[in-house]
């Protein structure tokens, strides 16, 4: 059965099951229904659902993973990050690329700590820290160290 509601802005058209008498045979009574409540049409704007209370199958999703942050590619020490640049083909046609920092993971001594920390470092941070010092690098950076 349908049923068809009008507003100025869009149209609804609702279907329900039919309802089958018992003596029939259970090869008619079987026919394929959608798992989702609406269905939602761009190209015409109508919204076409069905009644919730007569499909009561429960629709199941898969299990999703929690978002994991992906690591900036900036280096935390000098602040390098990505450059937009041009690709330029042989007949010069240019298109928009990246050129990422050259980003290191590197085990470093810190002496203040007694400890290794890991830190993930572009090639250029690894040459101050050689020269300056770790803890005179990241103070100027303003990092705290104690924290990782």
């Amino acid at each position: 059965m349908a049923v068809v509601t009008a507003s100025p802005y869009t149209s609804t058209l609702r279907f329900s099951r039919p309802q089958f008498s018992s003596n029939r045979p259970p090869a008619l009574k079987t026919e394929p229904y959608s798992e989702l409540g609406f269905l939602t049409s761009q190209l015409s704007g109508i919204k076409i659902s069905y009644d919730t209370n007569v499909f009561a199958k429960p629709i199941f999703t898969q299990f999703r993973r929690p978002f994991q942050p992906v690591a900036r590619r900036v280096c935390p020490f000098t602040g390098k990050k990505s450059n937009r640049a041009n690709k330029v083909s042989h007949s010069n046609h240019k298109t928009k690329r990246l050129q990422f920092v050259n980003l290191q993971y590197k085990k470093i001594w810190w002496e203040a700590g007694k400890r290794y920390l890991k830190l993930r470092l572009s090639t250029k941070a690894i040459k101050t820290i050689e020269k300056n010092g770790l803890d005179a690098v990241a103070k100027k950076a303003g990092i705290d160290l104690r924290k990782q």
